[in-house]
């Protein structure tokens, strides 16, 4: 018997029905337009000609003016920059275990550097006069003598700085790690493949969609470059999360040579590192610590003395090393004084400024060795987070700025209480002002930092919320001892 064949008559009307439901609700809003547009025609075939052409002048301008306020309406939205959150911020705090007292660096500079007393007695001399205390902290690998910079133990020491600041960001915030939508981690010497910013989406599992990014080689000033990289993000990215991770990896930067201007960072260097979190979405704007204002940028690269005054190179031994040039105060200087001609008209209220140009006028015109006038700062900033890079720097931006001793409390409490972090160090001073219970609703801080390049760069802030003095920040077991009276010279 021949095999029965299928009912091709239900088939091919079920093709049909299908199709007619597919055009009814593609076609939905299209179809629901005719009856409109015929009730519509049959009301003007009802109107005498002059109410007809009232009707059309009255659609006229009502659609010119709603055309008109929508267009008003979308230009002002398009260009209004979308307002930046600093929700909250994590700094890392290294175990006791890593603390480095004077007298255990010295020890083992003596035995590492037994063959050349001169850049022992060097180094001490560094650190007497270095601003820093007794409890800052090396990554374990350099307490060993010889110290052992293996890319493993770098390694140990980026998971165990970074994590632990992410960890603790996670834990303030209450983010999820499928939250963040953009990564920046910013180290300046130490750059593995793969990436410190893939280690991290390791770790965590973010979204495969994440935007991260790595940057490197850009000193401590880097920090300042990734809150600018993040803005401009946030920017084109609504309704966004973005997860910033400063820090210096010190292990493999340890130098073992003899060259004093590469001598230099070992004494002032130290573990540290932060992560912060910004955010677009309005809903943080109650919750969220801190504005962006502003963020300026100045960099001198152009100029071979800037770019050659921090410069990690090789020593006549092979080893390699970071060399400090004795013009990098003189060049900082310089910078600054870009940084602050460029942010100056952003900030500073119009007294001054009229002050500051009535000065450059008169230079100009009637005698050119008027001295400068230096505007008032402090009338535009409540804080100040200078760069804990040393005490020279500190001194120096004092004296330029005319700041008080208090304006300069923040940063001279992290060099003594944790070192030169690097990127971090700003980090750590707002921490420690937070922690003095000195923020205000509506305060303004100014940061600024300064890096390889040579870069000087700022960033301003204005206080959301009153901020109580938090308890686990890295300042909560020793807030109450600061400040301290820091000696010109500690004899060792």
């Amino acid at each position: 018997m021949p095999p029965i064949l299928p009912d091709f008559s239900s088939t091919v009307r079920l093709k049909y029905v299908k199709l007619g439901y597919q055009t009814l609700v593609n076609h939905f809003f299209y179809l629901l337009l005719i009856p409109l547009l015929l009730a519509f025609t049959v009301e003007i075939l009802r109107t005498g000609p002059q109410e007809l052409l009232n009707l059309y002048l009255d659609l006229a301008v009502v659609l010119s003016s709603s055309f008109l306020i929508t267009s008003v309406a979308t230009v002002y939205f398009m260009s209004k920059p979308r307002t930046v959150y600093l929700v909250d911020y994590a700094c890392y705090k290294p175990p006791v275990t890593c603390r480095v007292p004077f007298s255990t660096f010295m020890e083992h500079s003596r035995l590492i550097l037994k063959d050349n007393p001169k850049s022992v007695e060097f180094q001490m001399r560094i650190l007497e006069r270095s601003g820093l205390g007794e409890e800052t902290c090396l990554p374990p690998a350099i307490h060993y003598i010889p110290p052992k910079p293996t890319m493993e133990s770098a390694r140990g020491e980026a998971e165990l700085v970074i994590f632990s600041a992410v960890d603790s960001l996670f834990e303030r915030t209450g983010l999820k790690p499928r939250d963040i939508d953009i990564l920046i981690v910013n180290c300046s010497l130490f750059s593995p493949t793969p990436s410190l910013s893939a280690m991290v989406v390791n770790k965590y599992k973010l979204r495969s969609n994440v935007k991260s990014f790595n940057l490197s080689g850009m000193g401590c000033s880097a920090g300042m470059i990734s809150i600018d990289l993040a803005r401009d993000l946030l920017q084109v990215h609504p309704n966004s999360n973005a997860v910033v991770v400063s820090t210096e990896i010190i292990t493999p930067n340890y130098y073992q040579g003899k060259e004093r201007a590469m001598l230099l960072p070992n004494c002032l260097f130290r573990m540290g590192g932060a992560a912060i979190l910004l955010s677009n979405r309005r809903s943080h704007r109650s919750r969220a610590k801190y504005r962006l204002v502003h963020v300026v940028r100045t960099h001198k690269g152009g100029d071979d003395k800037a770019y050659r005054c921090v410069y990690e190179e090789e020593d006549r031994e092979g080893k390699v090393g970071i060399n400090l040039s004795k013009d990098l105060m003189a060049i900082a200087g310089e910078a600054l004084k870009s940084n602050i001609t460029t942010i100056g008209p952003l900030v500073l209220p119009a007294s001054e400024q009229l002050l500051f140009l009535m000065t450059l006028i008169g230079r100009k015109i009637f005698n050119p060795k008027w001295k400068p006038y230096i505007p008032d700062f402090k009338q535009a900033f409540e804080h100040f987070c200078i760069h804990a890079g040393g005490r020279a720097v500190i001194d120096e931006l004092q004296k330029n700025l005319q700041l008080s001793a208090e304006h300069v409390e923040a940063s001279r409490m992290t060099l003594h209480r944790f070192g030169n972090t690097s990127s971090s160090s700003l980090w750590y001073e707002l921490s420690y002002i937070e922690a003095k219970g000195r923020m205000r609703r509506g305060d303004r801080v100014w940061q600024i930092a300064f890096g390889s390049g040579f870069k000087c760069n700022s960033a301003v802030w204005k206080c959301n919320r009153t901020i109580k003095s938090p308890t686990d920040c890295p300042w909560a077991d020793c807030i109450d001892r600061y400040p301290v009276h820091i000696p010109e010279v500690v004899k060792l």
